[in-house]
């Protein structure tokens, strides 16, 4: 998490809150430091979008990024990416 959070562009302003799947996403520490700042990590059982992590920054925004799995070969990522580009339109 400290690595996709210190390579995001900095426009995004600085990223208080994670969201993330508990059932995705391993145990992991409720906060972590990154670039001296405090994030928080927060878990959801949420079943709707467990690829999903959410990141909020206050005043800048919230984004959902889809994360697939680098262990999923094409044929089973292929249908994430799918899903994620038909709810850009």
């Amino acid at each position: 998490m400290p690595q996709l959070l210190a390579g995001l562009p900095r426009t995004w302003g600085h990223i208080v809150s994670v969201m993330v799947s508990g059932r995705v996403w391993s145990a992991a520490p409720g906060r972590m430091l990154v670039a001296n700042q405090v994030v928080r990590l927060h878990r959801t059982t949420a079943v709707h979008a467990p690829n999903t992590v959410v990141l909020l920054a206050p005043g800048r925004g919230r984004w959902d990024l889809l994360v697939v799995p680098p262990e999923l070969t094409e044929e089973a990522a292929e249908p994430l990416m799918a899903a994620a580009v038909a709810n850009l339109r």
